[in-house]
């Protein structure tokens, strides 16, 4: 839904809010340091952004074990891809589109990593025995090549209470992702079989590397 009172220019944005100034501008690097090195081995999970040719966006989230994902020096990053859904959402959009956007989280702090670049999708052997899932070389590997990279501040997760244990909802009020799945997919059968089947494919490929069968 439009509204008639909508931004539309850069200029028409910038009269609601002053120019960024001092450190949300200087604290940007275009190469990796030892604070990111540290952030990242201490991070289990972060959030790919990447679009398509034509502009159309995803953000797939993406998680592993405290260092997943590592430096590999100071211009690139890497991580396996772990055992999905087969959608390659992302991956397509890194055929079409290279350019990503990663956001990196640690439990229990507010403040996160942000990095820029340019990913490429590798399937190099030495780049899938170093990245191993479970003792297994990985079939792809993701490399990108670092443009930016900075710490976000901690107002948007201190807002969210992101971390408060307390600010939780109980588990009986969350939604309940089987029966989105039942619905949304037209499942005619009990969500709690759709629950038990998702389960299993959990249990079955969680630390499978991507690309095998299950």
């Amino acid at each position: 839904m439009m509204t008639r009172m909508t931004i539309e220019s850069v200029g028409d944005l910038r009269q609601f809010y002053r120019p960024a100034a001092g450190g949300a501008v200087t604290k940007v690097i275009g190469a990796l340091d030892e604070h990111c090195r540290d952030f990242l081995a201490k991070s289990p999970f972060f959030v790919l952004s990447t679009a398509d040719r034509d502009g159309r966006c995803d953000g797939s989230p993406k998680g592993g074990a405290p260092g997943f994902v590592e430096m590999l020096d100071e211009h690139h990053v890497g991580w396996a891809d772990y055992s999905g859904n087969n959608r390659l959402d992302s991956f397509e959009n890194v055929v079409d589109n290279a350019r990503v956007a990663l956001l990196f989280l640690i439990p229990g702090l507010n403040e996160t990593l942000r990095i820029n670049g340019v990913a490429q999708l590798s399937t190099d052997p030495d780049l899938g025995e170093r990245f191993a899932v479970g003792g297994r070389p990985a079939k792809v590997v993701v490399v990108v090549a670092v443009e930016e990279a900075y710490v976000h501040c901690a107002k948007a997760l201190r807002r969210g209470a992101l971390w408060e244990a307390e600010s939780w909802i109980d588990a009986v009020d969350r939604p309940n992702a089987a029966a989105m799945i039942k619905d949304h997919a037209a499942i005619d059968v009990p969500a709690e079989v759709v629950e038990k089947a998702l389960e299993r494919d959990l249990v079955a490929t969680l630390w499978k590397p991507g690309g095998e069968s299950t």
